[in-house]
Parts: structure tokens; C-alpha cells; sequence
């Protein structure tokens, strides 16, 4: 059985005191996130952030070994944690526990796409559909005005409803490729 946590554990006063710094620094909130994923073998792919590891496969049917996380799963977990953290932030500014919270995303898509089988058809999802199972004393509206202000703060949110400019480059040992 789960052990029930608790939004209490949320470091409240360390977020406000970083918001607080921010909104007199404006420059100290500016940062840049970064990853390096390295090709292991076949479909699989081990990428390092911080000091954090995560390793990616592919299906079977799709020639990986289905041994780790999908990437398209990835940015489906990348989506339900950044709500999960913004459920849990908006509970604990409003004094509020629950007793458990579940976020559910997905999404369908249309293989015919990523197999290049049909030009009309999108690699990647159609759309993405999340459910909250929340288990709290909280009213309706309480958790509607929740799910309204983590939807409005979630960076994965924002970056996947709004495009982002996405740049890249190509480097051979010893220089750049192209541009």
C-alpha cells in the first residue's frame, strides 16, 4: 500500500525567498538547463542531467529492446511531473494536504507518421490529454482554481501548448558541420 506524503513537505519558504530574490534581481532568475544524451547501442540512449542519469529504448516493434522509457513516454512523464509539482505548490500556498494525488497523461499518435508512411500524418502525438485523481477535502472550486494556476505556472506546459524556438547544429570531431 502507498504511503501517503504530504504537501506540507513542499519547501514553501526556500520557493518564496527565491521569488522574492528574483523580483529585485530580475537577472538572477535567468538560467539555462542543460542535457547530454550519448547513443549506447541499437535504439538506446543514456542522457545525464545534473547529476541525475535516465536511459531511453525503444519498443520492440520499433527496433529497441524495450528496456527503459520511451522517449515520447518521456515527455509525457515530463508533463505529469511539472503539473504534479504545481498541484502539490498551489495545495501548500493555500494550506491544504492531499491524502493522494495521481496525474494521468496521454496521448494518441499515429505510427504511420514516425515511419515516414504517409507525409499528412505527424510523427508525434495528435494531442496530449491529462487526468487529475485527487484525494483532499478540498471543494470543486478550490480545485479547479489548482488545476487553472499549476496549468498557467508549469514550464512543460507552457513549452509544449506554445512553440519554442528550437535551433540546431551538427559538430564533427574537429569542427562544425553545419549550421
Amino acid at each position: 500500500m502507498k504511503t501517503p506524503g504530504s504537501c506540507c513537505t513542499l519547501d514553501i519558504a526556500t520557493m518564496q525567498a527565491t521569488k522574492t530574490h528574483v523580483a529585485a534581481n530580475p537577472e538572477a532568475g535567468k538560467g539555462r538547463f542543460e542535457t547530454v544524451t550519448e547513443w549506447r547501442d541499437g535504439a538506446q540512449a543514456v542522457t545525464r542531467a545534473r547529476s541525475f542519469t535516465l536511459e531511453t529504448d525503444e519498443p520492440t516493434a520499433l527496433g529497441g529492446k524495450d528496456q527503459h522509457i520511451d522517449p515520447m513516454e518521456l515527455l509525457l512523464a515530463s508533463l505529469g511531473t511539472c503539473l504534479t509539482i504545481g498541484w502539490v505548490t498551489q495545495a501548500r500556498m493555500r494550506g491544504l494536504d492531499y491524502r493522494d494525488l495521481r496525474i494521468k497523461v496521454s496521448a494518441p499518435f499515429d505510427l504511420r507518421g514516425y515511419l515516414n508512411l504517409d507525409p499528412q500524418v505527424r510523427p508525434g502525438f495528435l494531442e496530449l490529454q491529462y487526468t487529475v485523481e485527487v484525494d483532499t477535502e478540498a471543494d470543486a472550486a478550490t480545485l479547479e482554481e489548482i488545476r487553472k494556476a499549476a496549468e498557467k505556472s508549469s514550464p512543460m506546459f507552457d513549452n509544449i501548448l506554445n512553440p519554442t524556438a528550437i535551433s540546431g547544429r551538427v559538430m564533427k570531431l574537429g569542427g562544425t558541420v553545419a549550421a
